[in-house]
């Protein structure tokens, strides 16, 4: 067993948990929902972004790509650093730097400005999605544990259909600053109810420099590592430029796409708590489902969307496919390490966030060169389509049954 693993013994001297362990769990369910909104942000505001600080589209979207760069390198590092730190008050100084960097972008005067403010928010954002992965089961009991991961799982994937919609409205109504000034509001909210509902939390273990990479020795974590890496590099190809898509292509105006990135974020919603009930009894199955609808839509996005009703329902099949990602993909990497989670959670964490740098860079390299996201986008969905098929995936444990041990 590795120094990163947790034995069979620990887990039973594991401590009660605390009362009103719920609270602390949505807490934590709002501290990632806040990370992933701060994180992509910029995609639904990058007309008046790159034009209020003097850079193209393409340039502006390397808002984004740094942000993924910043935390898929920070995420595996800050657990080792972490050493034996109370979570509590690690994660509350990891909130404080997000709060930091999203006053800076809503200050920010000029491109490079905004560049810093963006790696603080990566650097926050990395390290609280990583730490808090794995404090959901020392909240509740253990027969909650899955209901209380799920739930904070769910911060991440209703941020990522919801979070882009709710700022770009917020950004037409009151400006893009306006946006990033209340991310920055609501990631103060989360710094006050982390200080004040979690309890203290010891680390469990030191994982040491390394030791998270070691699991990737594993092929079950491997193969769910490759899936993630392809299907959120693909959809963010896509995605993060999907504001000019629907101008050039569908011919709407902001409000408009407004509405349909409000209309694609309720249907991730749903597609978030589909996927996770699938996912519980076969993440395979899961992801193949959701690598042929994402597949589908994003390749035909800007060859059917000319009708804006047409538009509106492919952006529906894209959210309910790409809103099950998050919790499908996690389950997955939870399942294939169950007593290393906290290590392989970092992993997940920096596979995903540089998927989304590398979607957001290429996306941008061929919006400012052909045009043609959508190609890309699909090309490497199929990819985590094949990944899916052939690669080795962990089987989700039966439930106990009365009476037996």
């Amino acid at each position: 067993m590795t120094q990163v693993q947790e034995s069979s013994g620990a887990r039973a001297a594991r401590p009660a948990p605390p009362r009103n362990g719920w609270w602390g769990v949505a807490a934590l369910a709002l501290g990632t929902f806040t990370v992933v909104t701060s994180e992509m942000l910029p995609v639904g505001l990058l007309t008046p972004m790159g034009r209020s600080l003097g850079v193209p589209e393409g340039v502006a979207g390397l808002t984004l790509t740094i942000t993924g760069l910043v935390a898929a390198l920070s995420a595996p590092a800050l657990v080792p650093l972490l050493g034996r730190a109370d979570r509590r008050t690690a994660l509350c100084l990891l909130v404080a730097v997000l709060v930091v960097g999203n006053l800076g972008a809503a200050w920010a005067p000029d491109f490079a400005t905004m560049v810093v403010a963006r790696v603080l928010v990566g650097v926050g954002m990395g390290g609280v999605w990583a730490v808090a992965a794995g404090l959901a089961v020392r909240l509740v009991p253990a027969k909650s544990a899955g209901t209380a991961t799920s739930l904070v799982f769910s911060g991440i994937a209703v941020a990522s259909v919801l979070g882009v919609p709710a700022g770009t409205y917020l950004g037409d109504l009151a400006g893009w600053r306006a946006t990033f000034l209340a991310a920055a509001g609501l990631g103060a909210v989360v710094l006050a109810a982390a200080a004040l509902l979690l309890p203290r939390l010891p680390a469990e273990r030191t994982v040491p420099f390394g030791g998270a990479l070691r699991l990737t020795r594993d092929p079950r974590l491997r193969t769910g590592l490759l899936v993630v890496g392809f299907l959120v590099t693909g959809h963010f190809a896509a995605y993060t430029y999907i504001r000019p898509v629907l101008e050039d292509v569908t011919g709407v105006g902001a409000g408009t796409i407004g509405v349909l990135l409000l209309v694609y974020g309720i249907a991730g919603v749903a597609g978030n708590f589909l996927a996770g009930a699938g996912a519980a009894r076969s993440p395979r199955t899961t992801l193949l489902v959701i690598g042929t609808v994402l597949a589908a839509t994003v390749a035909a996005l800007p060859w059917l969307g000319g009708s804006p009703a047409l538009a509106a329902v492919l952006m529906v099949l894209w959210g309910l496919g790409y809103g099950g990602v998050s919790v499908s993909t996690q389950t997955w990497v939870l399942l294939a390490a169950p007593d290393a989670r906290e290590a392989a959670s970092s992993l997940f964490v920096g596979v995903f966030n540089g998927a989304i740098a590398l979607g957001a860079l290429a996306g941008g390299l061929v919006a400012d060169g052909v045009g043609v996201t959508a190609v890309t986008g699909a090309a490497l969905v199929a990819g985590a389509l094949v990944t899916t098929a052939v690669g080795r995936a962990p089987v989700p444990e039966a439930p106990a049954v009365p009476g037996k041990t």
